[in-house]
């Protein structure tokens, strides 16, 4: 594909620009939180969503389910699993995101595997999401070099691109992420597929430092973030904490849809304010 070259910007008039501008401005660490749309259903996904907004996170990763998620640990496949079983497909969850967005103004970004975007068409794609109401896309297996024609297209469509960057990515390689992204730059924190983890990586300090001087972006971290010390830890590091396998376990364990919206809801309000105790240990930022 043909390398074209996109500015990162922290595009305020978008919805996850405005909402890590008025983080920004209120001194507040930023909670992502990922579930995988479709798991149990879409309509349990549409409640899952509205309560997790209700309870304080700031953008929600909507996860396409994909039968070979290479990048993710065994509580989000088996999500993927439930959902694929539950007929979940590109153009549902999409779907979904227009009903969300009749009932509901917060950042919503689509985290997927680039199969189902390119099965659905590029041009199509960016044009159901747009007017569906995303606000930024993820794809996990996507590079920034072989983004030029995907960054063009959605682009276009006003939707913001996020990217990956991880500890093993040289500063070279993290300029040109950095490049490429808009809305925020997540972080991997640690090299591995995503699931619970009981510290944060040593090295992370080190990584974020790199990560601070590569961009003026707004940064998020993932993969292994699951308790409020972990959380409370970033608050001094990151601008936001990505959670995702923990919430997919909440609902996978739940008994009731109702219990699921109940535990997610309590998982974010312990970890929104865990990251709010956290900002007090923010380091400069070059």
């Amino acid at each position: 594909m043909t390398r074209t070259a996109i500015p990162a910007t922290t595009r305020i008039h978008t919805r996850i620009g405005r909402r890590f501008e008025a983080l920004r401005r209120n001194g507040e660490m930023g909670l992502v939180a990922f579930l995988t749309a479709g798991d149990p259903s879409l309509a349990a996904t549409e409640s899952l969503v509205l309560a997790l907004a209700e309870a304080g996170a700031d953008v929600i990763e909507l996860g396409v389910p994909f039968s070979d998620p290479v990048a993710d640990g065994p509580a989000i496949q088996r999500s993927s699993e439930r959902a694929l079983r539950a007929g979940t497909t590109l153009a549902g969850v999409l779907d979904l995101v227009a009903s969300l967005r009749r009932k509901s103004d917060v950042a919503l970004v689509l985290f997927s595997y680039y199969n189902p975007v390119l099965q659905m068409g590029l041009p199509q794609f960016a044009e159901r999401a747009a007017a569906a109401g995303v606000d930024g896309v993820l794809i996990t297996d996507l590079t920034p070099e072989e983004s030029g024609e995907y960054r063009a297209i959605v682009t276009a469509q006003g939707l913001d691109t996020i990217f990956l960057a991880a500890p093993t990515s040289p500063d070279e390689r993290l300029a040109r992420i950095a490049e490429c992204s808009s809305g925020f730059l997540y972080v991997i924190s640690r090299t591995g597929v995503t699931g619970v983890r009981d510290t944060l990586p040593e090295d992370l300090p080190a990584l974020m430092r790199r990560v601070r001087r590569a961009t003026s972006l707004p940064v998020a971290v993932g993969f292994g973030i699951s308790l409020p010390g972990q959380v409370s830890l970033l608050g001094g590091l990151a601008d936001a904490a990505v959670v995702g396998s923990a919430l997919v376990q909440e609902i996978e364990h739940a008994a009731t849809l109702e219990a699921a919206v109940a535990n997610v809801s309590a998982r974010v309000r312990t970890l929104k304010q865990a990251g709010l105790q956290g900002m007090s240990r923010r380091e400069p930022q070059p």
